[in-house]
């Protein structure tokens, strides 16, 4: 059998009655009035306002006698996803037995995804007997099917994605003309003037530190570690305290900070004083999940800011990140971890030493044959011996360029030059 709102009728409590406790209403069901805004619907004025939802939706309880409901809200969070704080709670009390209606001001207010708004409406809602109102679009389950009600759905979907589209070209066209997408700075900077970034007096030496550190030969885990031991809030830390970003914030550890952090600033190119727009994309509007654009996508402007960091400092930062060394079991990193690779199949040498093992007698071993991954041979050579060699080759090309400077300076020049080119042809791609 059907409840109706007047067999919840309740004369002794307020028509403005907002529930909020579930406890002391367990033996009898409420009325759910659901109110979602978003970022664009407030563009339009007062008429979407939470607060108008909200008169317009007592006017319906006291028009029809309901004295027993309570508010689910939702604002500023777009109708085409249904991952919605307040909208969840809702469905959590319909599942538990506590609501027997749901009402909204109009069919754009409850969703703007034609596919997930019909199951809801015409399956999940039936199924749980609950009685589902659009007040201002005639919408009442108990007075049977709107015919237009799906046609409704469909324009307000149609709505969504038109939005989508023109925001989308807004944010191109303002990308493409060198201004920033981001709406916060990166850790290191603070919003100036006229929205130019500028160097933080907190947080930039810790940015400089960090590289420093990478190009003593430490790794993002052992950096962190040092920057947690010094307690230095973090990035999500910062931007909570100064901006109430909850992104990235945990309560319990604001100085704690992680691995994949400091990789993060160790490759950002805004460092270096530039301005990186389209970094990430969204395949529809949709879909919630952000997709990391490669090089090819992103397009970047020079010398829009101060730079943090120096080209040659983060080149060389970049170039020591493609060749990331393990630590060993005893938490040391091989002199040459990273630089050796083997001669015969091109894997990586791997740097073998343990606490049984002696400083003297330690070496690396090629890759490719410990993983299995190719037919190579089990050959290895000593650190010992790489370093004889290594400061042999070093004395030949010193005494070189001790005695043929000019010659020696010309072949640096030409190896630099062929170096550039092949950048500058890996920019073009």
């Amino acid at each position: 059998m059907k409840r109706t709102a007047t067999q919840f009728k309740m004369p002794g409590i307020a028509n403005a009655l907002n529930i909020s406790s579930r406890r002391s209403f367990d033996t009898e069901p409420w009325a759910a009035f659901y109110c979602r805004l978003s970022q664009d619907d407030g563009l339009e004025g007062e008429s979407n306002s939470i607060q108008h939802q909200k008169q317009i939706l007592e006017r319906y309880a006291k028009e029809y006698g309901i004295t027993r409901y309570k508010f689910y809200v939702d604002d500023g969070i777009s109708g085409t996803t249904f991952n919605r704080p307040g909208f969840q709670e809702m469905l959590a009390d319909i599942e538990a037995g506590y609501v027997y209606l749901v009402a909204v001001k109009d069919m754009s207010r409850f969703g703007r995804d034609y596919l997930q708004v019909g199951m809801y409406t015409e399956v999940l809602f039936p199924e749980k007997d609950i009685r589902f109102v659009a007040i201002n679009d005639g919408v009442d389950s108990e007075k049977g099917d709107n015919d237009f009600t799906p046609l409704r759905n469909l324009f307000n979907e149609w709505y969504a994605r038109d939005t989508s589209k023109k925001i989308r070209a807004v944010v191109k066209a303002k990308g493409m003309a060198g201004k920033r997408l981001s709406h916060l700075p990166p850790y290191g900077y603070i919003m100036g003037d006229k929205e130019n970034w500028i160097i933080d007096d907190e947080t930039g030496p810790v940015v400089k530190e960090i590289f420093a550190l990478c190009l003593s030969g430490l790794g993002p885990t052992k950096i962190a570690n040092i920057l947690t031991a010094k307690n230095i809030p973090t990035p999500g830390t910062i931007n909570y305290r100064r901006y109430g970003n909850k992104q990235g914030y945990c309560p319990q550890a604001p100085c704690k900070w992680i691995y994949q952090t400091v990789i993060n600033i160790l490759e950002r190119v805004e460092y270096l004083g530039h301005t990186v727009n389209f970094k990430t994309t969204k395949k529809s509007y949709k879909s919630k999940k952000v997709i990391i654009n490669g090089d090819d996508k992103r397009m970047v402007f020079k010398n829009t800011h101060p730079a943090l960091i120096d080209q040659d400092t983060f080149d060389r930062v970049q170039v020591i990140r493609q060749g990331k060394c393990r630590h060993t079991k005893i938490g040391s990193v091989g002199l040459f971890s990273g630089l050796l690779f083997c001669a015969d199949c091109g894997s990586k040498m791997y740097h073998h030493r343990g606490s049984g093992i002696k400083e003297s007698y330690e070496y690396y071993t090629c890759a490719g044959y410990s993983k299995r991954v190719n037919p190579c041979t089990t050959h290895h050579i000593s650190v010992k011996n790489l370093k004889i060699l290594v400061a042999a080759d070093l004395r030949r090309v010193t005494h070189f360029a001790a005695e043929h400077e000019r010659e020696f300076i010309t072949m640096m020049v030409s190896c630099s030059m062929r170096e550039q080119k092949r950048a500058l042809v890996e920019m073009q791609k």
